[in-house]
C-alpha cells in the first residue's frame, strides 16, 4: 500500500505543470520564459502570483525588477538576470542576488512589460511591501490598495497587520483591512459586522466603500429573478418612463426598436397595392391604429424590417416587470450598508450646520472688525461716514507696504497691525479737524462730504498703487484649516480674524469702561452740553473718537486684506455691511454691534446655503430682511438708553 501511495504522488509531481513544481524565483523563471518574453495580462498572472507565493526571499527584488524594466534574458542562453545599466552595456545580477559579471546592451534582451502586466506585478508585490521595513514603503504600499482595492489584498494585508510596529501604520492598516473586508469577504457576517464596526464615521473611504454596494442594475423580466437581490420594482410610467421602460426591453433584446411614425408611412407608401396596404383599405389609413395593423401585416409577410408599433409597446411593457437590483448579491450585506449611510448621513448633517456655523461666525467676525469703529463714530458722534470702507483700504495697503519694506511675514504683520492703526488714526484726526467738526448736526451735509473724500481716497489709491489687486501675504503659520473631519474645517487665518475681533472688544470695553478717556466719551455721548459745563472738552474727545474708530477701521483692514484682494475698492465691498450692522445691532452699543454682525452673518450665509450659485441674491435678500426688520424695530436690537436714545 505504501509503495502504491509513492508511486501516486510521483505520478502527480510528474505531471504537474513546471510552475508548481518551482520552488525559486530562478526556476520560475526559466521553466516560464516563453510566457514572460511574450508576457500579456491575460497569460501573464499565474506565473507572477507563482512568484509571490514562492517562499523565495528573491522574488521580490525580481518583480520590482521586473516592473521597472531591469529584468532582461541573455541571449546565448537564455538565463535571467537583474540589470543595472552603466556606460558599457549592464552590470549582471542573478535573480538570487549574486553578481553575474557584466554583458553588453547588444547580448541582453530587456523585458518591457506594457501597464497591464506591470499592474498584475504592482498587486503582486502589494504583500511584499506590506511587511517591508521601510515604514514610507509599507504606507506607499497601503496608499496603492486605497486607490484601487482588490480582493486579492485582503489576505495579505490582514497577514501583515499581525507583525506591524508603527501605530500610525497599524491604525491605517486597521481601517483599509475593514474596509477592504466589508467589500471582499466571503463570509456575510463578517462582512456586516465590518461596517456596523464604523458606527457614524464620517470618512470618504467608508463612503465610498459603502456606495458601490448599493449600486444597482435596471434589468426587466416577465418575472422576478430567483436569488437576485432587488433593490425595488419599478411601475412603468411612474417610477420608470414609458419611454425609457421600452429602451430597456430593447436593449435586453426583448422587443424589437420602436417604429417611428415617419418610417411607419415611408413604407407603407412604398407597399401600397391596388388600394389597400397589408389588407387594409387606403382610405381607412387615416386612423393610427389601421396604419399600425397595416404595418404588423407586412411585418408578418417579410416585407419590412421587424419594428414594434404603439400598440405592440404598450403590450411589450405590459407583459414585462421592471427591477432595480443591486450588484451585491446578499440582502443582508446591502441592508447594512443602506443603515449605515443613514447613519452618515444623519451624521454628516448635522456636521454641515456645524460647519456652516463656523463660516457664519467667522463672517460675523469680519462684520464685527470692519463695523467696531463705524460704531464709535456713528454712534458717539452721529456723524455718517461713507469714507470708513477706505480707511479699510488705508490699513490694507498700509500691511502691503509694511510687507515691501519687512520680507518676513510674521514679523510684518505684527508691525503692520500698529502702524495701520497709526496711519488710519493720524487720517482719521485730520479728517475731523478738517472737515467733520465744521458739519456736526448737519447729516445730510457730512454724508455728502465724506462720500466725496471716499471717492478722492481711492482715487489716490489708484495713483499711488495702479488698479491691480495687490497681495497681502499672511505668515505660514496661517496657511492651512483646522479640520475637525471631513465635513467641518475652518481656515486658520479666519480663526485668527474672529481672535482679533474678540481682542478689541475686550479693548474697546476696557477703555470705555476703565479709563478716563472712556468716562468722558460715554459723557459726551449721553449730554454734551453737561459733559462740557464738567470741564471736558466736547471738540477733543470727538477728535479722539474719530481717530480711535478710524483706526481700528485700518486694523480691520490688515486682517481683511489676508483673504481678500487688496484694491482701492476694498472698502466699498464692507461699508454697506458695517452700516448695517450697526443699524441693525443699536446704534452707539458695542453688545449691539456684535448682535448685529452675528445676526447678519448666519442669515447672508443661511441665504447662500439655500441659493449657493447667487451670491448677489444673498445680499439682495439680506437688504430686504434688514429693511423689514428696521421697520419693527426701528432703534436695533439693543436699543442705547438714556438721553442720548432720544437724540
Amino acid at each position: 500500500m505504501r509503495q502504491i501511495l509513492m508511486m501516486l504522488v510521483a505520478v502527480i509531481l510528474f505531471t504537474a505543470p513546471a510552475a508548481l513544481r518551482a520552488e525559486t524565483a530562478a526556476e520560475l523563471l526559466t521553466e516560464n520564459r516563453a510566457l514572460i518574453e511574450k508576457s500579456s495580462r491575460q497569460s501573464i498572472g499565474p506565473v507572477i502570483g507563482a512568484l509571490a507565493a514562492s517562499g523565495d526571499p528573491a522574488a521580490q527584488a525580481v518583480l520590482e525588477a521586473w516592473a521597472d524594466k531591469r529584468l532582461g534574458l541573455r541571449k546565448s542562453d537564455g538565463a535571467f538576470f537583474l540589470l543595472t545599466e552603466t556606460p558599457e552595456g549592464f552590470a549582471l545580477t542573478d535573480p538570487a542576488g549574486t553578481p553575474a559579471g557584466s554583458a553588453a546592451k547588444a547580448e541582453i534582451t530587456a523585458l518591457k512589460p506594457n501597464s497591464g502586466v506591470r499592474g498584475l506585478i504592482a498587486t503582486a508585490l502589494v504583500q511584499f511591501q506590506l511587511s517591508d521595513p521601510d515604514p514610507a514603503k509599507r504606507a506607499a504600499a497601503l496608499a496603492s490598495i486605497a486607490r484601487d482595492p482588490l480582493p486579492d489584498h485582503l489576505e495579505p494585508l490582514a497577514a501583515s497587520l499581525a507583525r506591524e510596529t508603527d501605530p500610525a501604520i497599524t491604525a491605517r492598516k486597521a481601517r483599509l483591512a475593514s474596509l477592504l473586508t466589508l467589500r471582499f469577504h466571503p463570509d456575510s457576517a463578517t462582512r456586516v459586522a465590518a461596517i456596523d464596526s464604523f458606527g457614524a464615521d464620517l470618512g470618504l473611504d467608508l463612503r465610498g466603500a459603502l456606495n458601490p454596494l448599493l449600486a444597482t442594475t435596471r434589468i426587466a423580466a416577465t418575472a422576478a429573478p430567483e436569488g437576485a437581490n432587488i433593490a425595488a420594482e419599478l411601475e412603468p410610467g411612474s417610477d420608470i418612463a414609458l419611454e425609457a421602460a421600452y429602451d430597456l426591453l430593447v436593449a435586453a433584446g426583448r422587443a424589437p426598436a420602436r417604429l417611428t411614425l415617419a418610417d411607419q408611412r415611408a413604407a407603407l407608401l412604398a407597399h401600397a397595392q391596388g388600394g389597400s396596404v397589408g389588407g387594409v383599405a387606403v382610405a381607412d389609413l387615416a386612423d393610427q391604429a389601421a396604419r399600425d395593423r397595416a404595418y404588423t401585416a407586412l411585418e408578418q409577410a417579410g416585407l419590412v424590417p421587424t419594428a414594434a408599433t404603439e400598440d405592440e409597446v404598450t403590450a411589450a411593457i405590459a407583459a414585462h416587470r421592471f427591477f432595480d437590483v443591486y450588484a451585491e448579491p446578499d440582502p443582508a450585506v446591502t441592508t447594512a450598508a443602506q443603515a449605515a449611510l443613514a447613519r452618515i448621513s444623519l451624521k454628516v448633517g448635522a456636521m454641515q450646520a456645524a460647519d456652516l456655523s463656523l463660516d457664519a461666525l467667522s463672517l460675523a467676525s469680519i462684520y464685527f472688525l470692519a463695523a467696531i469703529g463705524l460704531a464709535i463714530t456713528f454712534g458717539v458722534m452721529r456723524v455718517i461716514n461713507m469714507a470708513h470702507g477706505d480707511f479699510i483700504m488705508l490699513g490694507a495697503y498700509t500691511g502691503y507696504v509694511t510687507q515691501q519694506i519687512i520680507p518676513d511675514y510674521t514679523t510684518s504683520i505684527l508691525v503692520a497691525l500698529p502702524m495701520a492703526f497709526a496711519v488710519t488714526f493720524a487720517a482719521g484726526v485730520a479728517m475731523e479737524r478738517l472737515v467733520i467738526r465744521h458739519l456736526y448736526r448737519r447729516p445730510l451735509e457730512t454724508l455728502l462730504a465724506t462720500f466725496g473724500i471716499s471717492i478722492a481716497l481711492q482715487q489716490l489709491a489708484k495713483n499711488i498703487f495702479g488698479t491691480q489687486a495687490r497681495p497681502l501675504t499672511s505668515p505660514a503659520w496661517l496657511d492651512g484649516a483646522w479640520v475637525l473631519n471631513d465635513v467641518v474645517s475652518i481656515s486658520y487665518i479666519r480663526i485668527a480674524i474672529f481672535v482679533l475681533a474678540l481682542m478689541f472688544l475686550g479693548l474697546f470695553l476696557f477703555i470705555m469702561k476703565r479709563t478716563r478717556l472712556g468716562l468722558e466719551v460715554r459723557a459726551v455721548t449721553q449730554n454734551p452740553g453737561m459733559a462740557a459745563s464738567m470741564g471736558i472738552n466736547p471738540d477733543r474727545i470727538n477728535m479722539l473718537t474719530f481717530g480711535l474708530g478710524s483706526g481700528i477701521a485700518g486694523v480691520a483692514g490688515v486682517a481683511i486684506g489676508l483673504f481678500a484682494k487688496v484694491t482701492s475698492e476694498l472698502g466699498s465691498d464692507y461699508i454697506v455691511q458695517s452700516f448695517m450692522t450697526v443699524v441693525v445691532g443699536g446704534v452707539g452699543n458695542i453688545w449691539g454691534t456684535l448682535a448685529g454682525a452675528t445676526l447678519i452673518g448666519f442669515f447672508q450665509k443661511g441665504i447662500e446655503w439655500l441659493n449657493p450659485s447667487n451670491t448677489l441674491a444673498a445680499q439682495t435678500y439680506m437688504i430686504l430682511f434688514i429693511i423689514l426688520f428696521i421697520q419693527f424695530r426701528p432703534r436695533g436690537i439693543i436699543a442705547l438708553k438714556g438721553r442720548a436714545a432720544g437724540d
